[in-house]
């Protein structure tokens, strides 16, 4: 069973590093999550699908803490995030303890229908917009 979950987190990262993402941050109603690159200290954007509700951002990784965004919040928790075309400063906490399946209820369906498709190990993600 890990082999498979290896297979799939490889095949799914390599079509979003590749294909979605260049396409995706280049669409300006696509929110975008910058976070500093653990090893290089230099910004890294990833398009991320989620829903503000009030001042926080939720968020779900599909692959719980393997996903580099992930990393890179682990290292450094301060993050800004670009919601329909305005940028915004924020904190990211991960909320392991989260039930993730009512939170992909209250997230946009078609991003919460991809994450259920193809995540393999979900994690609830919430950042705190200052």
């Amino acid at each position: 069973m890990t082999k498979l979950r290896d297979l799939q987190h490889r095949v799914v990262t390599t079509g979003q590093r590749y294909i979605g993402n260049p396409i995706l941050a280049r669409l300006p109603i696509q929110t975008l999550l910058e976070t500093t690159g653990r090893k290089t200290g230099q910004p890294r954007t990833t398009p991320i699908g989620g829903r503000r509700q009030g001042n926080s951002f939720w968020l779900v990784s599909e692959f719980g803490e393997k996903p580099q965004y992930i990393r890179n919040i682990q290292s450094d928790n301060r993050v800004r995030l670009r919601i329909r075309g305005r940028w915004y400063s924020g904190t990211a906490h991960l909320v392991p303890e989260d039930d993730v399946r009512a939170r992909l209820r209250r997230l946009p369906r078609a991003n919460s229908t991809v994450v259920r498709a193809v995540g393999t190990d979900l994690l609830t993600v919430r950042i705190d917009l200052a």
